[in-house]
């Protein structure tokens, strides 16, 4: 039988992860040079500040930021990193957090930190939403996609592990705008 006591321990050894996919980049056509040096475009900067001020409505205070390596993705969790006053130590960039790799390498490095942190995760579609259908449902979910600047939370009770977390929310950059 579960006690009291037991159910407020589980909430301490509770892990949140916020995906939060990039803000509007240059568009590709636009863009010259490599495709992981494309920044911020001039609006997706402003708008991307007001989605992570939303961010700050809902509570959430991270404790680790970890990026893709892709300008853009690194020019959104800096926004963040300003936003939430943390210092540098607190960004990490990482490989799984690409495009093209495996939400399990995800799930893997999640692995490394203590259950009681909040970690937000940038990066980009559709690696984002597959590393969240992972994690909540054990398997990829088809239309599951974040918007750009849209984020959501999942907890994580224990060790991180596929089909193990439970999704808090799911909000639009729009939604996001709106909270601040």
């Amino acid at each position: 039988m579960t006690c009291l006591c037991d159910i407020f321990l589980l909430r301490s050894l509770s892990m949140e992860c916020i995906f939060l996919r990039h803000g509007i980049a240059v568009a590709c056509e636009e863009w010259n040079g490599h495709e992981c040096d494309r920044p911020l475009s001039d609006e997706g900067c402003p708008k991307t500040k007001k989605a992570v001020a939303g961010l700050q409505t809902l509570g959430i205070l991270p404790t680790h930021v970890l990026t893709s390596p892709f300008r853009r993705a690194q020019e959104t969790a800096k926004i963040v990193i300003q936003s939430f006053a943390l210092t540098s130590e607190a960004l990490q960039v990482c490989q799984e957090l690409q495009w093209d790799q495996s939400p399990l390498g995800l799930c893997a490095l999640l692995k490394k930190f203590p259950e009681h942190s909040q970690v937000i995760c940038v990066g980009h579609e559709p690696h984002l939403s597959q590393s969240v259908a992972y994690l909540v449902f054990g398997n990829t979910v088809p239309g599951l996609s974040l918007k750009k600047a849209g984020a959501c939370c999942v907890r994580i009770d224990g060790e991180p592990h596929i089909g193990t977390a439970i999704l808090k929310w799911w909000l639009t950059a729009a939604q996001l705008r709106r909270l601040r």
